[in-house]
């Protein structure tokens, strides 16, 4: 039985409809009442399952609103279910003002995971470096996203983004620009569905294959940008590399070298050299 005064967070599937966990449908049986993004797509989803419950509209334009008009009912003992239209709420979906002003007022939230495109999608990459950012959904405007692409794209791991398909070839354009048309990008698109793909390629292979036909250019899209290969100082063993690499982060290139110098016994000039070349790859 659901507990009274409790928000159940819960995923459900992001396209194939039998992905769809025993956990979440049988919380969505006992609960009183389902907050849905968009009460006409989540009846569907709840008709396919013979269920019936009052629905609640919690989508982004109404959503502090919609946590005000929750927590009442929820202080009142019902439980409700929160969903979105498709995988897990509040990642890069409507969810999180809700499950904070919950938490905020001392109620109990419960998570009943399930699908989520970003994890479905770092499953088929074929990525094996551990780590990763998921950033979500970049701005809409090109030169707003080129700039965030700017901050973000010294992360040494995976980047993962969603997208939107009237701007997947201006995004992966401008990944091209900032990150390089050698770098690899997975594209997961339509992830569970139909015509799921998964193409992975360079950067300027992707945007060839996007423009070369359109039917790529339709449905959700998941972005995941491979990790940079590591680059290798030549001459210098693995250990002066690290060593080296460690205090470039923190510090200006003349005091690393020297610094790096002093602990490892190599050659200045070898040092400086080194550090130069993993500068310019970062």
């Amino acid at each position: 039985m659901s507990e009274p005064g409790t928000l159940y967070v819960v995923a459900t599937p992001i396209g194939n409809l039998g992905d769809i966990t025993l956990r979440a449908l049988e919380t969505l049986k006992q609960v009183d009442a389902i907050a849905a993004e968009d009460t006409r797509h989540s009846v569907g989803l709840l008709r396919h399952f013979g269920i019936s419950k009052p629905l609640i509209a919690v989508h982004e334009h109404n959503e502090q609103h919609s946590a005000e008009a929750l927590l009442k009912r929820l202080q009142a003992g019902e439980s409700i279910a929160l969903v979105t239209d498709a995988g897990t709420p509040a990642v890069s979906d409507p969810g999180a003002v809700v499950v904070h002003a919950v938490l905020e007022a001392g109620l109990k939230v419960v998570p009943i995971p399930g699908a989520s495109a970003l994890i479905t999608a770092l499953s088929a990459s074929g990525i094996v470096q551990t780590g990763f950012c998921f950033e979500g959904f970049l701005p809409a405007s090109g030169s707003q996203r080129r700039k965030r692409l700017e901050l973000i794209k010294a992360y040494p791991s995976t980047l993962i983004l969603y997208e939107a398909p009237h701007r997947i070839i201006e995004c992966v354009q401008d990944l091209q620009t900032v990150f390089g048309g050698e770098r690899l990008l997975t594209i997961a698109r339509e992830l569970t569905k139909t015509f799921e793909t998964i193409h992975i390629s360079s950067l300027t292979e992707a945007v060839d294959w996007l423009q070369a036909d359109s039917n790529q250019q339709r449905g959700e899209f998941v972005l995941l940008i491979h990790p940079a290969p590591e680059v290798k100082a030549e001459g210098l063993d693995d250990e002066t590399q690290r060593i080296l690499k460690r205090l470039l982060k923190d510090l200006p290139l003349k005091q690393a070298v020297a610094l790096a110098t002093d602990i490892t016994g190599h050659k200045k000039n070898e040092l400086y050299e080194a550090a130069l070349a993993l500068k310019d790859a970062v």
